[in-house]
């Protein structure tokens, strides 16, 4: 069994592995999706190079030559110059990014629905497929919810935490068509880490399609309190958007070639996941 430390490496280098073991991806575009102010990565600084290392004295002259010219001394070598300063990681907000709300209160989630982000500030349909290629991975962003929360969801949200990615096109209006699916993962094991999943089997996508969040159960995955230019839909029919008995209910877009409308709008609140696309040559 791997610990957490061992995950992140490891998940990177499967994704690494995928797209070298399939030659159209190993010579495509690499983009994550929808991850503009996601927080990828930490910045690093380097630290001030040490200072030079002083000059080595001059060797004394010589004692007079038979030609009677002084024999000089070897110079002495030169000092070493000073080492560089050590990498120091620097962490700020816009490294992190936004987080999900649990443990703290309110503690919220997504629960029971396919639910997909339309907009992050100025940026519109952040999850849109920008061209043809295929998902090989997608990522999700989960807080550490307590105890008594996890058991509260199990309870009350279908069961232990779970989701996927779902690829879905846009037929008219606010009508989705489900096109494909990754498989669901179990979250649990995974709580207070940002996870990425390769996918055994990549998904083909076309340009102008949609990367959802598929949660059957319930996930803690969802940032709150983030702004009016944040904004998110779910896979709920219309006048349920804010009912708490809606919200327990099972809507999730799982039928393949299905259309759902996807008519609720939360505002300022962010799904926090993103997808691995390889656009094709």
């Amino acid at each position: 069994m791997l610990n957490r430390s061992m995950r992140k490496p490891l998940v990177a280098l499967v994704t690494i592995v995928v797209m070298l073991l399939i030659p159209a991806l190993a010579s495509g575009t690499l983009t994550e999706v929808g991850s503009v102010g996601f927080g990828v990565g930490l910045n690093t600084a380097t630290g001030p190079t040490g200072p030079t290392g002083k000059s080595g004295k001059s060797g004394k002259t010589g004692t007079t030559g038979k030609s009677g010219k002084p024999k000089h001394g070897a110079t002495g070598s030169t000092g070493t110059g000073g080492a560089t300063g050590t990498t120091t990681p620097t962490v700020t907000p816009s490294d992190i990014g936004p987080l999900a709300s649990c443990p703290g209160a309110p503690c919220e989630v997504v629960s029971e629905t396919t639910g997909m982000q339309v907009k992050v500030g100025t940026t519109s349909s952040p999850l849109t497929i920008p061209r043809n290629g295929v998902i090989v991975a997608w990522t999700i962003r989960l807080a550490l919810p307590t105890a008594g929360q996890i058991t509260y969801f199990d309870q009350h949200e279908g069961g232990p935490a779970e989701a996927g990615i779902a690829i879905v096109k846009q037929t008219k209006g606010l009508d989705y068509q489900l096109v494909a699916q990754s498989p669901l993962i179990q979250l649990q094991p995974y709580f207070g880490e940002t996870a990425q999943f390769p996918l055994a089997n990549t998904i083909p996508v076309e340009k102008g399609e949609r990367i959802a969040l598929t949660v059957p159960t319930w996930a803690p995955a969802l940032a709150i309190q983030l702004g009016n230019t944040t904004s998110w839909r779910a896979s709920r029919p219309k006048n349920t958007c804010t009912s708490s008995t809606e919200a327990s209910t099972q809507t999730a877009q799982l039928t393949a070639g299905a259309v759902v409308e996807y008519a609720c709008l939360y505002q300022t609140a962010r799904l926090l996941y993103t997808a691995t696309l390889v656009s094709t040559p």
